[in-house]
């Protein structure tokens, strides 16, 4: 679709999104929607439409815009910040409360998380505010309902839900005592309006955002979130983020998975000690050591095709596809196993599995920077995707980044861990 590199330069002026970093096909996806929703003649057609309705131009972005995300993606991170709002709130003895912001929000479950942990380590409801922000209306509108399915419920760790949650047919609604600690509202991370609250937030929650901007838009992003945050103040980060913070002066905090970073002139913060109330999340991870890590080597995985999925396990189209993917690659036939998975990504929704066959034929061909890019895909749709993990830590390694290979790899080493003892 070469006429869609206007629709590709608008997105990334009006979002700052990369389309390289999520695909092509899946924003060509979205411009058939919108073209059908319109009843568009063409993409000619569908462009003066775009151009003259405001509406039409966030439907597109909201089309665009993948929300996946669920209560406590990533626990460690809210066992972290339990235990380093304590320490903040003593230092600010009283003189105001903690402040907290979640940008993106999405649909409300990491505000809401945030909101939780904090109520579960004993923080009074006056000690902290949470800001949640985001770009898409719907989004927030869905926030704001706090009504939420089966989806954004993920783990074995759920005791939260009863103490906070009230079950009924439609689904599971949020308690009003943690829906009054979050302020909703609409808002772009490049929204000038945004200076306005510099230095304000004692902590700053902007994960899997970073990755699907180009590299200027990454770097105004991160002043901003730069000037958002305390001096003092901890920015939450994404798994695949972290080599682009200590490229922008940023280091981690040293919490073993919290994908928590300070400012480089930061001294090192006392261990993290384990909230006075246990929260809802496995036990908090004890804080890495102060001393020179230690480097676990990193081992090139073979480069094996996932198996053929068996013709009798297939159920529907998607799967059936999925299966032919599987089949061209293990077949060796990587032009035609990428049409496939350029077919999938146009036609059904965004799979890991189909982004992580992506990084491997990318990988096997020797193209390292696009099969990063397809890793770091797969695993923003699911984190803990082993056969991912364990290959961009090969890469990151290779290409010198052995402290997020070394990340990555006891990742992978828990997941497989999780397994055996199933």
């Amino acid at each position: 679709m070469s006429s869609g590199q206007r629709f590709f330069r608008f997105l990334q002026e009006r979002i700052g999104l990369d389309v390289a970093s999520v695909g092509a096909p899946m924003v060509e996806r979205a411009l058939r929607q919108r073209c059908a929703a319109l009843e568009a003649r063409d993409l000619d057609d569908y462009w003066l439409h775009l151009q003259q309705s405001g509406q039409e131009q966030q439907a597109l972005i909201e089309a665009v815009i993948v929300p996946e995300t669920w209560f406590f993606r990533y626990p460690e991170s809210f066992t972290a910040l339990a235990s380093l709002a304590g320490k903040r709130l003593a230092e600010l003895a009283g003189m105001r409360p903690l402040r907290i912001l979640s940008l993106p929000c999405s649909t409300g479950e990491e505000p809401y998380s945030i909101a939780m942990a904090l109520l579960d380590a004993g923080i009074a409801a006056q000690a902290f505010r949470v800001d949640g922000i985001d770009i898409s209306p719907n989004s927030v509108a869905r926030a704001e309902q706090a009504l939420y399915g089966r989806n954004s419920f993920r783990g074995t760790h759920l005791d939260f839900r009863q103490r906070h949650f009230d079950e009924s047919e439609q689904g599971h609604s949020l308690h009003e005592r943690v829906r009054q600690q979050v302020n909703l509202q609409v808002g772009n991370v490049l929204d000038p309006a945004l200076k306005a609250r510099e230095g304000s937030y004692d902590f700053v929650f902007c994960r899997n955002l970073l990755i699907y901007f180009d590299v200027p838009t990454q770097q105004r992003v991160f002043e901003v979130l730069k000037r958002l945050i305390h001096e003092q103040g901890v920015l939450f980060i994404g798994p695949a983020e972290g080599s682009l913070l200590a490229r922008m002066g940023m280091r981690p905090l040293g919490i073993a998975q919290s994908f928590a970073y300070v400012r480089q002139g930061e001294v090192e913060p006392a261990p993290v000690s384990k909230p006075a109330v246990a929260l809802p999340l496995a036990q908090a991870p004890a804080p890495a050591s102060l001393s020179r890590p230690m480097v676990i080597p990193v081992r090139r995985p073979k480069a094996v095709m996932p198996k053929r999925v068996p013709r009798a396990q297939v159920a529907d189209p998607s799967s059936e596809l999925l299966a032919q993917i599987a089949q061209l690659a293990n077949a060796g036939s990587s032009s035609e196993a990428r049409a496939a998975c350029s077919r999938y990504l146009q036609q059904y929704p965004p799979s890991a599995q189909v982004f992580y066959w992506q990084g491997l034929l990318s990988d096997t061909a020797g193209d390292s920077q696009d099969a990063i890019s397809q890793y770091r895909k797969a695993l923003y749709l699911d984190p803990q995707h082993h056969e991912a993990l364990v290959h961009l830590a090969m890469l990151l390694d290779s290409q010198g980044d052995s402290a997020g290979a070394r990340r990555l790899q006891e990742r992978a080493a828990r997941r497989a861990e999780r397994e055996s003892d199933q």
